[in-house]
């Protein structure tokens, strides 16, 4: 027998003394059934969670609802439903210019367009992702990066960045002159077909790049292809209007005489025209990569021409700071978290308290924000506005509020109010004008951006 026969056997007997050590072998398995004991109180423990919510059984009747009292709070009108989209990013974006759009006009009630912005998005999008298959052309199918980009050919999901580089772009535009559509307001259906066809055109480029097509030729070929993304978006969203009539009202009423904009020189006039890139610094506390650095994510935006996704990482307290500094001076934030730990729906409530899930299986669940993060157990799932703090006498925060985007008749009357702790825990980006930074975080900016990649899986989008 050759010798490489003997190894192979050899690694074969070993391997499989190896596996029998380490599965779930009949004496393990017998080790772990005596390790239950099927007491009365176990009995009942085991049927009220074979009946029922996790949540319902481990609600902390002990526990004292948080008060819905804020020493500073930024007054805003009209709670905003993203209904079954993942449109949270551009709600959020979006309510931090509409209060200040109200505060100019002295309007109680107004709402720019989301289908018209998240028209432009996926458009721009369904680009990134064909001019991306075009310029990894000559990379393998299975290449990590082309990988990516056929798994994530768009989505209805974003953050900041992509609402800085859509309104510098395409402007805004008020509700009225492009209302919400069904599609708009549930996108997974039309999303999942036009991600359908853009793979298809994905691959109809890469074939053509196979037999020789030169990059023009491929340009032409995207535009075709773009041509009819654009026909599937104007029947699912609306067709974006280019001009149209506008004036505040109050009560009903106009306050001034109706005039032609178009959706730049609206955003101009009416919401100020601020560069948003420019004056707003995203900041992220993130404690399993090194703080007071840049981070910059490869091919994570909305547009080709935009922007990349860029923060700086930062210790939680150094948050804190400009987030209170910029409640004090009644300006709103940009907010993401992971939504869902220990979200009390009914209440509108975030707290560590809300549940006792340790008692309830006799265990205790005990990572930190580092080892969770690492472990993939937590991450930014969703986008608010961040709108209230409330301080003790000290100035220390004890709890804070975001305005949501579920409707009016979820949460605390369309809020959600969170501890200090819980904020510790589970948020993660804020974004804050630079104006509010000291100079020492606005030099930690002039780094060179430490890059990663598009598939971190700590950098998804909100949804």
């Amino acid at each position: 027998m050759k010798k490489t026969s003997l190894l192979y056997l050899a690694f074969l007997y070993f391997g499989n003394a190896s596996f029998a050590q380490q599965a779930l072998t009949p004496n393990v398995l017998q080790t772990l059934r005596e390790s239950y004991t099927n007491n009365s109180a176990n009995k009942a423990i085991r049927n009220a969670v074979n009946a029922n919510s996790i949540k319902k059984l481990t609600a902390n009747r002990d526990h004292r609802t948080t008060d819905t009292w804020f020493s500073h709070k930024v007054k805003s009108s009209g709670i905003t439903d993203q209904k079954q989209s993942g449109r949270c990013w551009l709600f959020t974006g979006t309510n931090v210019i509409r209060a200040q759009v109200m505060a100019h006009t002295g309007m109680k009630d107004f709402h720019f367009s989301h289908a018209y912005t998240f028209f432009y998005d996926q458009l721009e999008k369904s680009n990134l992702f064909l001019q991306g298959i075009i310029d990894t052309r000559k990379k393998a199918i299975d290449d990590k990066m082309v990988e990516w980009l056929f798994r994530n050919p768009l989505s209805d999901g974003g953050q900041f960045t992509g609402i800085s580089d859509l309104v510098e772009k395409y402007g805004l535009v008020p509700k009225e002159a492009m209302p919400e559509t069904y599609n708009s307001e549930n996108t997974n259906e039309f999303s999942a077909l036009l991600k359908r066809k853009l793979r298809e055109d994905g691959i109809l480029l890469r074939e053509a790049a196979d037999k020789g097509a030169s990059e023009k030729e491929l340009e032409k070929q995207k535009t075709d292809m773009l041509k009819t993304v654009y026909r599937m978006l104007v029947f699912a969203y609306g067709e974006p209007p280019a001009s149209f009539t506008w004036a505040p009202k109050i009560n009903g009423k106009y306050t001034e005489k109706p005039k032609t904009y178009t959706p730049k020189s609206f955003y101009q006039e009416v919401c100020g025209g601020m560069d948003l890139n420019a004056n707003f610094i995203m900041l992220m506390n993130d404690p399993s990569r090194p703080f007071n650095q840049v981070y910059e994510i490869d091919y994570d935006r909305h547009t080709y021409d935009g922007h990349n996704w860029l923060y700086l990482n930062l210790p939680i307290e150094d948050i804190k700071e400009m987030a209170i500094a910029s409640l004090k001076d009644s300006t709103m934030m940009y907010f993401s978290c992971d939504v869902g730990k220990f979200l009390n729906a009914k209440s509108g409530t975030l707290d560590l308290n809300n549940y006792d899930y340790a008692s309830l299986f006799g265990t205790t669940f005990g990572m930190n924000k580092k080892q969770r993060i690492q472990s993939f157990d937590s991450g930014s799932t969703h986008a608010m506005t961040l709108m209230a703090v409330d301080l003790d006498e000290n100035g220390k925060p004890k709890k804070w509020m975001v305005e949501n985007s579920w409707g009016i008749d979820h949460g605390f009357q369309g809020h959600l109010i969170m501890t200090d702790d819980w904020f510790n825990e589970y948020m993660f980006r804020v974004v804050v004008n630079k104006k509010y930074c000291s100079q020492n975080i606005l030099d930690m900016l002039k780094q060179k951006p430490v890059r990663l990649p598009a598939w971190d899986p700590m950098f998804q989008n909100e949804q």
